[in-house]
């Protein structure tokens, strides 16, 4: 026998029925509705005119562009070193010197059996062999001596010394442009500087040194920004350890080798320093914007209310109340705005639009809420679902 259900049982079921088709109702409306009156929750802004400006950017440290990494060409014990890391030296000035005495004899000797050759017969074909025999005799216990003596071949800065007084030269006496290759008098004044490279100074030389007045940075950009790079494009370099102060200067350079970490393709891009602030020292850490496309006194919105798909680019206007979607044409793709050039006139009212995985908010967010609708089981409501479920 079937038991009467209690009056206040159907009384609160029937409550709960209104209750649920009541926010069925107001859910359906929401989604029904086109959007006219939803401006007043959604961020819209106005058609500026201005300066739109496009940059990369990556990070590296300051280093010279002219360096060089200095070695004796003679070999021999250190006597004297004049320099430390950090001292500035004017080209020409004396770093280091070996023990010459050898150099020295060898040299007198030398000298001396060239003065004999040159007061011989040198018109005979033995005469002048022997005079040739004797002046590059002369010429190589020179250069040997000068090797002894290492000197600043640049203006700059001390970086680093490698040796010590009493320790060996480490001379490669490789070098076949050793200042002493006159054969006037004996001096030993012209340059003797030994191998000098423009490696980095990090090189391996006796002494290393920089010119601090020629600063460049070289900072691995992506493969994708290095295609908007080329020589001569400004740049500002900012620094991690000075805050609040900036340097300019170009591009100089667009590597060619490029390097993959985490695959991820980087190709190296030199920026020399034009103008470089009180406190900047090698080896700081730098951050370095290059400026690749600008567009002045043009019209533009924020890159946030363009949309692009298929190649066309379209925002959403906002007009008496209503949206509208106008296919723009756009220019210079800018960091925060981006350039209209034509479709749009100064002042009109866009809506700001982000982009996410299910559409675009302000536009499509209602479908992802009608995809939430949808979710709630079927037998959950009269008439076997809610009308947001049917929807797509």
């Amino acid at each position: 026998m079937n038991r009467p259900i209690p009056r206040r049982t159907l009384l609160v079921n029937g409550a709960l029925g209104v209750l649920l088709l009541g926010g069925a109702g107001a859910a359906y409306l929401s989604l029904s509705d086109d959007g006219s009156d939803a401006s007043a929750a959604t961020r819209t802004t106005r058609v500026q005119r201005g300066t739109v400006s496009s940059s990369v950017s990556a990070s590296g440290s300051v280093e010279s562009s002219r360096t060089r990494s200095l070695s004796f060409t003679a070999s021999g014990t250190v006597t004297k070193i004049y320099v430390k890391a950090g001292k500035k030296v004017a080209a020409g000035t004396v770093l280091a010197r070996l023990d010459s005495t050898e150099a020295q004899e060898s040299l007198a000797e030398a000298k001396a059996n060239l003065t004999v050759a040159e007061s011989g017969d040198t018109t005979s074909d033995k005469g002048y062999a022997s005079y040739l025999q004797a002046r590059n005799a002369y010429n190589s216990a020179l250069r040997t001596y000068n090797g002894t003596v290492l000197r600043a071949p640049i203006a700059g800065t001390i970086t680093a010394v490698n040796g010590t007084v009493g320790g060996s030269s480490g001379g490669s006496g490789g070098s076949s442009s050793s200042g002493g290759s006159s054969s006037s008098g004996g001096s030993g004044s012209s340059s003797s500087s030994g191998s000098t490279s423009t490696s980095s100074s990090s090189g391996s030389g006796f002494i290393e040194m920089a010119d601090t007045s020629k600063m460049q940075i070289t900072g691995n950009f992506t493969e994708a920004d290095t295609t908007k790079l080329k020589n001569g494009q400004a740049a500002t370099v900012s620094f991690d350890a000075l805050t609040g102060k900036t340097a300019t200067g170009k591009v100089v350079e667009v590597g060619l080798s490029p390097t993959t970490t985490d695959n991820v393709v980087k190709y190296p891009v030199t920026i020399s320093l034009t103008k470089v602030p009180s406190g900047v020292r090698l080896g700081q850490t730098a951050t370095v914007e290059v400026s690749v496309a600008k567009a002045e006194d043009v019209l533009y919105v924020p890159t946030a209310a363009v949309r692009t798909a298929g190649g066309q680019s379209t925002v959403t206007v906002v007009k008496d109340g209503k949206r509208s979607t106008v296919q723009v044409e756009v220019g210079v793709k800018g960091d925060q705005g981006t350039e209209i050039t034509s479709g749009l006139q100064e002042g009109d009212e866009v809506v700001l639009t982000s982009t996410s995985a299910g559409g675009t908010s302000g536009q499509t967010g209602l479908r992802g809420g009608a995809g939430l609708g949808g979710g709630m089981p079927g037998g959950g409501m009269p008439g076997g679902g809610a009308p947001g479920g049917g929807r797509r």
